[in-house]
């Protein structure tokens, strides 16, 4: 993948992967919007630098954010698990269905292509943005937890497209629990540990997928490319657990609207991409 890229550019990719784990880190915990909604655009804007063919760059992006964010959720996790943040008991009831969710997605992310694949990053970092951006903070629409089906489908739909997009449960865990009275610190740190159910299984089913594909480049292993992986990973260990302990402290809604809008510029660049 490299052996033709210049010194100056490759130290500028480690540069920007090292930048981008420690950005992704420190949001993962802050916000728990899992570190993969910064992780997968940065990628998918780099690679083609480095000759990564369209039609597998995004499947690399989402297989080697998945990759991240394993350590990523177990920092963040482990974080909020001292803080007394997390809800084990939501946990053992989802974890389950979130599970299916990531085994669904994760086999159809296969199957589609990549315009498909970069289409649903597109539109649902869209709507992630605009509910960040516009949502009043005292928006409800219940008092408490939905019962099932509903409950299992929220997780199946958390579960699937996480897995689809490459990022942890956070991004749509955090604004859907807060829409039924959840605790926002317990609602971030359950979102936390929630990230692994989706990061494990996702990983390895990218990782597979991707052993028999012909026109991968070099330096990955399926979809999961190491050279991110290894540059990324341990600044989002690093990183997250602070990003945690800020979240404890801060009145994070201006950080809010400011992420929207770099969701916003992601979005319309995928779209621009697309045409």
């Amino acid at each position: 993948m490299f052996a033709d890229v210049s010194t100056p550019l490759l130290i500028g990719l480690i540069l920007t992967l090292a930048a981008t784990g420690i950005i992704g880190g420190v949001l993962a915990g802050l916000l728990g919007v899992g570190g993969g909604i910064i992780i997968v655009p940065v990628l998918y804007n780099v690679l083609p630098f480095f000759g990564v063919e369209d039609d597998v760059r995004m499947h690399i992006a989402v297989g080697t954010s998945l990759a991240t964010i394993i350590p990523t959720s177990i920092s963040s996790a482990r974080s909020h698990f001292k803080k007394g943040a997390i809800d084990t008991d939501l946990l053992k009831k989802w974890g389950p269905w979130i599970l299916f969710g990531v085994i669904g997605g994760t086999i159809l992310a296969n199957i589609v292509d990549a315009f498909v694949l970069t289409l649903v990053f597109a539109v649902l970092s869209l709507i992630v943005a605009a509910n960040m951006a516009f949502r009043p903070d005292n928006l409800q629409v219940s008092g408490g937890l939905p019962k099932a089906p509903l409950k299992q489908f929220i997780a199946v739909f958390i579960g699937w497209f996480s897995a689809m997009m490459g990022i942890g449960g956070g991004t749509f865990c955090v604004p859907i629990l807060t829409l039924f009275n959840y605790p926002i610190r317990k609602a971030v740190g359950t979102s936390a540990a929630v990230g692994l159910i989706i990061a494990v299984p996702g990983t390895i089913g990218f990782l597979i997928s991707g052993l028999d594909v012909a026109d991968l480049p070099a330096g990955n292993i399926g979809y999961v490319n190491i050279l991110g992986f290894l540059v990324i990973a341990p600044m989002t260990i690093l990183f997250a657990p602070i990003g945690a302990k800020i979240a404890h402290r801060i009145d994070t809604g201006s950080l809010k609207k400011l992420f929207a809008f770099f969701l916003f510029a992601t979005s319309a660049r995928m779209f621009y991409s697309l045409l």
